[in-house]
């Protein structure tokens, strides 16, 4: 790296040379230039090495658990490619010293009585919550309703949902895909109910986002829905149920996936060959994410019991 160069300067370069390739890489850019920044404050005016990755894995995550600085290290590992093709002096741990990075928690599975307190808890939020009691209920139940990811939500636009036809156009789906979406008539009637008390406030256009702060009347961000979220919930006292310590926005979309899942075994439905109508539903890029709900969630290992039992030839049910 030369005198002229900082570390921040190279993530730049390099953040807008991925995102010119179509890559949008929000929290990974985001963790780029900390790691950037970081060494810039230390008066770091050498080559990336492996001591200072491993440095910043853990300085600004003392309290988190090697599978977290596992995580932090291994977003930095394409920046270290990148920037080694112009500087032989690159250093890069070849393995994770803290081991593995991915893994996958069991979700919290809502019941419907849970949902239910939810949304009629979201009615009562303060109005000085950006996401209040416009907002939320809605954004709650569409979410519950469909199995969207809340960043696909928050992404809507008017001209993106078409009642009449009973779908919704999902424009800003996880790598970069587009996909349909079908609505039951019950969600279908809510939205419209939603949208007679939206426009009464927010007259708006096709092109307007669906889901607007009620405070400034801009488009409403995940941080909105998060606070929103973490107070109705915490009044509700709801226990997490699964291997996370509270229940999250995203466990909404697990739980849609799960009672799919659910109905279809009680109403005998092969359930291999509906799980690919499923998996393109909700967006999965992989058939195996939407398998891994039937071997990690408590709630459908059931699922995996019956389809042995009718492999192995047994009749009955189990008696545990």
């Amino acid at each position: 790296m030369t005198g002229s160069e900082t570390m921040l300067s190279r993530a730049e370069a390099y953040l807008a040379y991925r995102r010119s390739l179509g890559f949008k890489l929000r929290i990974p850019g985001r963790m780029i230039t900390s790691f950037a920044r970081y060494a810039d404050n230390r008066g770091h005016d050498g080559a990336l090495s492996s001591d200072l990755a491993l440095d910043w894995a853990k300085a600004e995550a003392k309290f988190a658990d090697p599978f977290t600085w596992a995580r932090r290290l291994e977003v930095l590992r394409p920046f270290a490619t990148f920037l080694a093709a112009e500087d032989s002096e690159t250093t890069f741990p070849a393995s994770n010293p803290f081991g593995r990075t991915k893994r996958r928690l069991a979700p919290h599975i809502f019941t419907v009585e849970e949902i239910t307190a939810i949304i009629a808890e979201a009615h009562h939020i303060r109005r000085v919550q950006a996401a209040g009691t416009l907002m939320m209920p809605a954004l709650i139940g569409l979410l519950a309703s469909t199995g969207m990811r809340i960043s696909e939500a928050l992404g809507l636009r008017i001209q993106d949902l078409d009642l009449e036809a009973a779908q919704i156009l999902v424009r800003e789906a996880k790598y970069g895909r587009q996909r349909l979406v079908a609505l039951h008539p019950t969600a279908i009637a809510a939205l419209e109910i939603f949208f007679e008390r939206r426009n009464a406030i927010f007259p708006s256009r096709p092109a307007d986002p669906v889901f607007m702060s009620e405070l400034s009347g801009k488009e409403m961000n995940y941080m909105h829905a998060w606070c929103a979220w973490f107070r109705i919930t915490q009044r509700l006292s709801i226990r997490p149920r699964g291997g996370h310590p509270f229940v999250r926005i995203h466990d909404l979309r697990h739980s849609f996936i799960c009672r799919r899942l659910i109905l279809w075994q009680q109403s005998g439905t092969e359930i291999d060959a509906a799980m690919m109508m499923l998996s393109t539903y909700v967006g999965h890029a992989n058939l195996l994410d939407t398998y891994w709900y039937i071997e990690s969630v408590p709630e459908l290992m059931a699922i995996a019991g019956h389809r042995f039992q009718g492999i192995a030839g047994f009749g009955g049910d189990f008696d545990d």
